[in-house]
């Protein structure tokens, strides 16, 4: 992995200047504007899929009344008002994270959290309804950053228990790649088969988007070993001009549309690239609603899952980002922690608020690290794009996934390097740090890891007789996942 230099330390770092480089400390982390600003762009370039992919599942489901999210009859004229209330909230919560927490993550809409609320909540009460109880989520993990409760139990995991959700996060985000990009697909559920995925189509890579993926892949590793400045951006721009080039002579479809097609974003424009933003989205939530409409029993549950997840999605991320970036100290934490999880927080409140779900911290940020970012600058850069992009969805629309998701696999290749520092000859530590790495990519959920590493760690300390070793909040976290893992059977019992 490339040498990172952390605050203060090394010969990589030099004191402040003052303006700019002294308010977020650019040269004393050992980087520049330049690099930050870099940073900043190859990490909206990395996400900004959410503004399309967001709308998408929201945009579909009726609630239990027959209305869709942002009105409309259900014939995707509600999207774009789902999609500039996306990129609106990413861009004012990523601008607030490097202006109050200094520290180079993007947060957008939460992917698997807005799947659940619009699939499990709206669906069986209203939109407003449901943004309700992620307004509450957000505001109960607020106050238990603001009484210093989750920055405690993130102090209480081991150190290798946190290089664990790193690299699992690594090898997270390079499955995420390779799937987005079609290279690695789900099995057909028609498939009388054990294998759960598959090499491109039935086996073998087809189709001209794949091959788009793949020079991507080869020119941002070849870029990256030259140690050519600005790699990652230079191999998205390229691989997206080379999509736009391939589109115009073979006019390609979605593949949700026809085989062979592009993921996401087709690579083209249809009338006119500016739009002014709707934001009908925001304001459209109901506190209480839900506890009317579902009982309290049920949404008390519902607001527990959401909690849980948001709880330590983030706490995981922050860790990783630190780790790439070379700022975690020897105890493993990011600078700012406290700084960064109130932001969080306050941006699940915001996502309910903005009638877009709970808005999250995002792993795609190791890709602006990957390419220099170390300061709260490159996330003042990603979310002025995000802002731009409520006037410019055309263009963001236009960007496919498989021009920009090859930083995501040499992200994770990076990321998977600090394997290294966890001991796997001591059982009590090896066994949950690989369960917290191999969860992650097979349950694509960053949560289950934690879950899974964190039962195993006090499960085996228990089992070798030794409690005094784990701290209490380990236990009270331990305790809490096995609800969440038992959460249908205790639901159902209970409603």
């Amino acid at each position: 992995m490339r040498k990172t230099t952390k605050p203060g330390a090394g010969a990589g770092s030099r004191p402040s200047r003052g303006g700019l480089d002294g308010f977020f400390k650019i040269s004393e982390r050992g980087s520049t504007v330049s690099r930050e600003i870099r940073g900043g762009v190859v990490t909206f370039l990395t996400m900004a899929y959410i503004i399309v992919l967001n709308p998408l599942i929201l945009g579909f489901v009726p609630d239990s009344t027959g209305a869709y999210l942002g009105g409309g009859p259900g014939d995707a004229s509600n999207l774009p008002v789902i999609a500039a209330g996306t990129a609106l909230v990413a861009g004012l919560l990523t601008i607030l994270m490097g202006a109050v927490a200094n520290f180079p993550l993007a947060l957008a809409t939460g992917l698997g959290l807005n799947a659940f609320v619009a699939v499990a909540i709206a669906s069986q009460s209203t939109w407003a309804d449901a943004m309700g109880l992620v307004v509450l989520e957000g505001i109960i993990i607020l106050l238990l950053v603001l009484t210093g409760f989750r920055t405690a139990v993130f102090h209480a995991v081991p150190q290798q228990l946190k290089i664990a959700i790193s690299v699992g996060i690594g090898l997270f985000i390079a499955l995420i790649g390779f799937v987005d990009a079609g290279f690695v697909t789900r099995m057909p559920d028609v498939a009388q088969t054990t294998v759960p995925v598959q090499l491109g189509s039935g086996g073998t890579l087809s189709g001209w988007p794949v091959l788009v993926f793949a020079v991507g892949l080869v020119l941002v590793v070849a870029l990256w070993v030259r140690k050519v400045r600005g790699a990652i951006l230079i191999a998205i721009a390229a691989t997206t001009v080379f999509a736009f080039v391939l589109q115009m002579v073979l006019g390609l479809g979605r593949a949700a549309d026809e085989p062979g097609g592009w993921s996401l974003s087709v690579p083209e424009f249809s009338g006119s690239p500016i739009q002014v933003p709707d934001f009908g989205t925001l304001g459209q939530f109901s506190l209480f609603g839900a506890f009317s409409s579902l009982g309290v029993v049920a949404a008390l549950l519902l607001v527990f899952s959401l909690l849980l997840a948001d709880f330590f999605d983030t706490m995981g991320t922050m860790t990783a980002i630190g780790a790439e970036a070379g700022l975690n100290d020897e105890a493993g934490t990011p600078p700012n922690t406290q700084r960064i999880l109130v932001v969080d927080s306050v941006a699940a409140l915001a996502g309910g608020a903005a009638g877009v779900s709970s808005n999250t911290s995002y792993i795609e940020s190791a890709s602006g690290v990957g390419e220099g970012a170390r300061t709260g600058l490159a996330s003042l850069v990603t979310g002025g794009l995000f802002l731009l992009a409520t006037f410019f969805t055309p263009i963001v629309e236009a960007i496919p996934l498989e021009a920009a998701v090859p930083a995501l696999v040499l992200v994770g290749f990076l990321m998977m390097q600090q394997v290294r520092g966890i001991d796997w000859e001591d059982v009590e530590i090896a066994i949950p740090a690989f369960l917290t790495i191999v969860l992650m990519p097979f349950t694509y959920s960053i949560t289950v890891g934690i879950g899974a590493g964190f039962l195993a760690f006090v499960l085996i300390k228990l089992v070798r007789g030794r409690v005094a070793a784990v701290h209490p909040l380990m236990w009270v976290v331990a305790g809490l996942f096995l609800v969440y893992f038992a959460i249908n059977p205790i639901t159902a019992l209970l409603t």
